[in-house]
């Protein structure tokens, strides 16, 4: 089955890499790089090295296996374009209160719909990721003047982010073949509690 959807797989990567050239993300305040950040390799780096963002977007990718159906693709696509609306109010300087809270939330939430096995419909699985997709964009957008590089840094940034939600997706459904997805249901929780240390940090 997995075979089978491979050209979609393959169309994740590449509309990520279109939010982020819109968005030209930089590095949001929980995990900024020293110094300028600019370039492919600080790109690449950057959802690596930081836990929040890393964790949200395997997140995306393990909710969406475990929902099945076409949220194994819709919701790893939306959530980097919406991120472009975050990116823009962060670039042009709007007001949004309470962004690292909201991204600690985002790990929560979405570390509890995988543990708790929760199965919206799809078009309410979208507005929820698409609410902490606003927040993490703005994060990105928000220090984007400090970038040298911000084409070949958006480059790097894709293609790590793309990779986090091909492993979450990987993930999640080989889980679903071993115990019903109970694995899924724990590595939820586990990053659940993440979020919560996020949050009080």
């Amino acid at each position: 089955m997995l075979i089978s959807k491979m050209p979609r797989a393959l169309a994740v990567p590449a509309l990520l890499g279109l939010a982020a050239s819109l968005v030209l993300p930089a590095v949001a305040e929980a995990h900024i790089l020293q110094g300028e950040a600019g370039g492919f390799l600080h790109g690449f780096e950057h959802p690596l090295s930081g836990a929040d963002h890393l964790l949200a977007m395997f997140c995306v990718g393990l909710w969406g296996a475990q929902m099945g159906g076409r949220s194994v693709w819709s919701l790893p696509i939306a959530f980097p374009l919406i991120m472009v609306i975050g990116g823009i109010l962060g670039i042009a300087g709007v007001p949004l209160p309470a962004v690292e809270s909201g991204i600690a939330l985002s790990i929560i939430v979405l570390g509890a719909a995988i543990a708790f096995v929760w199965r919206p419909p799809e078009w309410l699985a979208v507005l929820v990721i698409g609410v902490f997709a606003i927040f993490h964009g703005y994060a990105h957008g928000a220090e984007l003047p400090t970038a040298t590089d911000p084409a070949d840094y958006a480059i790097g940034f894709v293609v790590a982010t793309g990779l986090i939600h091909l492993s979450g997706i990987a993930v999640g459904l080989a889980f679903q073949r071993f115990r019903g997805g109970e694995l899924s249901r724990a590595v939820g929780g586990l990053i659940g509690l993440g979020g919560v240390y996020f949050l009080v940090a």
